[in-house]
């Protein structure tokens, strides 16, 4: 009963580890260029997967080598999310578009495999320790990776609709909404570095 509970609170804690504030700020500048609603959820989806991948990955290694993230470490990779959020904010404010092609469809994995290695996926793996059997310490991770996948899908989902709505009429509003979130990337970006470098 008490595992059933461990694993149900995974899922939950992974889809309310979706609606971080940094996440939704990098998914939002993202989601604003899309004009089709489930290309929008599918930004989101392949932000979790990358998201997951990261968290497999470093859980892995701590549960499997015993490995311990330092504090400065966190911070570095804190600071990697910061840059991140500067540069999509950039990208938004001048409309710069890649060409569409893998990199394109990739760009959302790379964010959440940024966002992955930072220290707020570190936090999640705390609980690690209280499962004994590695099995049930891997199996964990996996099911706070979907719920993170789930989360994020519903909430680019929901931030998709009203940009589809905008560019299907009204391509100046589509435009206002892509530069605000761009603008709110930046100063969202341009706070997280000073706080950690303040730290």
């Amino acid at each position: 009963m008490t595992l059933l509970f461990t694993f149900v609170a995974s899922l939950l804690l992974g889809m309310r580890h979706a609606t971080d504030p940094d996440h939704i700020v990098a998914v939002t500048t993202i989601v604003t260029r899309e004009r089709a609603a489930a290309r929008a959820a599918s930004v989101g989806v392949l932000w979790g997967v990358g998201h997951t991948l990261t968290i497999l990955l470093v859980g892995g290694a701590i549960i499997g080598f015993k490995l311990a993230v330092s504090a400065r470490l966190g911070l570095s990779l804190e600071f990697a999310v910061a840059v991140m959020l500067v540069v999509l904010g950039v990208l938004n404010l001048f409309d710069v578009r890649a060409t569409p092609g893998p990199l394109t469809t990739m760009r959302p994995v790379l964010v959440g495999v940024v966002h992955g290695l930072a220290g707020s996926a570190a936090a999640t793996l705390l609980i690690l320790p209280l499962i004994d059997d590695v099995r049930w310490a891997a199996l964990y991770l996996a099911v706070f990776g979907a719920g993170t996948i789930v989360g994020m899908g519903l909430i680019t989902l929901g931030l998709a609709i009203p940009s589809v709505y905008a560019a299907a009429r009204l391509q100046r509003m589509q435009r206002t909404l892509r530069v605000a979130s761009g603008a709110v990337s930046l100063t969202f970006g341009l706070y997280l570095a000073h706080h950690i470098a303040r730290g």
